[in-house]
């Protein structure tokens, strides 16, 4: 059986659902997600040569990224090294290792990029030790946005004309590759970014995260195109969690805590314009966060549960300002350094 076949017996595993919310709100929603841009990077490293039979795959990963490999390499004969940190699951933990995986576990931050950082530098000493190894290097492999050209051909087909994207970024795959080509047919998508709190991503200054996976991040990805974003959306990590358990409640999607930040700021979005058709990025089910986002016990110890909370954003000047709830600012498609110039420096917007 060919490679692209053997990889392909997990394709129905990577659609989403298209699951209609209201009238004008669909949510996306994935069983896991990142298995689409994991087989898609797999499969071209395959057909240049730089992934060869037998060989091992090394990734720093948190999250379903790491899963996702895990199921591949078990299906095609890979060895497998994955290196993360403390906030790694302890279910999703046993599953790698029940997959075959060697999970390399990083115990303390780097003195600058945090756990991220420290994660990579382990990484590459992997790297330098294991023969035949393949780094797939999620955050900056430009074919991890691109897999997502599948995404938005499902959404066209299903939906049609399609008015507004929203979903959380973290290494900028999904949001970046889906909107890129969306605008292929739609050029005024409005594509709205959701990330938290002293998070780099979007010019936030770095601090600590209370660690939702898929949430937050210490390092800019290569592949955060913040070119394609008009809207970027701040939500503390009780407002992520309050909006999980209202989707699950509402709309009995059990899904994990970046669904729910989308959720609260796409359904917010679909509110304040009626009749734009808006889609939802709902990446992973919520079966990891059973102790932590599900847990009445655990979000005990967020700071700000249970509220009150904030039910609509607060509009920010800059990405910088210090943010005590939920915020947006308009981005307007700028890149990193002109959505953070002073008022008047900047160069205007990154539109063509």
């Amino acid at each position: 059986m060919s490679v692209r076949a053997l990889m392909r017996k997990f394709q129905d595993f990577e659609d989403p659902r298209i699951v209609p919310l209201r009238e004008n709100l669909y949510g996306a929603s994935f069983f896991l997600m990142k298995l689409l841009p994991a087989r898609f990077m797999l499969e071209r490293a395959v057909e240049v040569g730089q992934l060869k039979q037998g060989a091992t795959i090394c990734e720093s990963t948190s999250g379903t990224f790491g899963l996702a490999l895990a199921m591949l390499a078990r299906q095609y004969g890979y060895r497998l090294i994955l290196v993360s940190d403390w906030a790694l699951d302890r279910h999703l933990h046993r599953r790698l290792i029940e997959l075959g995986a060697k999970v390399d576990i990083v115990e303390r931050p780097a003195a600058s990029g945090g756990f991220q950082q420290a994660r990579l530098d382990r990484l590459q000493r992997h790297l330098r030790e294991t023969a035949d190894s393949y780094w797939p290097v999620q955050y900056d492999n430009p074919n991890n946005p691109l897999s997502y050209a599948k995404i938005a051909e499902q959404l066209i087909n299903r939906i049609g004309k399609l008015d507004c994207l929203v979903g959380a970024v973290g290494s900028g795959g999904s949001m970046s590759g889906t909107s890129r080509c969306l605008r292929v047919l739609f050029p005024e998508l409005h594509a709205v970014g959701v990330d938290t709190q002293n998070s780099v991503l979007f010019g936030q200054p770095s601090g600590s995260i209370t660690k939702l996976s898929g949430l937050g991040g210490h390092i800019v990805p290569k592949n955060v195109d913040h070119c394609q974003f008009d809207e970027i959306h701040w939500l503390t990590p009780a407002e992520t969690c309050q909006a999980t358990h209202e989707l699950h409640r509402e709309h009995g999607l059990f899904m994990g805590p970046t669904s729910g930040a989308a959720y609260r700021v796409a359904e917010w979005w679909s509110r304040n314009n009626p009749g734009k058709a808006v889609v939802a990025i709902f990446p992973d089910e919520g079966h990891r966060y059973t102790e932590t986002t599900y847990d009445q016990e655990w979000v005990q110890t967020i700071p700000g549960w249970p509220g009150p909370l904030r039910q609509n954003p607060e509009t920010v000047a800059t990405p910088k300002e210090v943010m005590l709830g939920w915020s947006r600012f308009s981005w307007n498609r700028r890149t990193l350094g002109q959505a953070l110039a002073p008022a008047g420096e900047a160069s205007g917007s990154g539109r063509a």
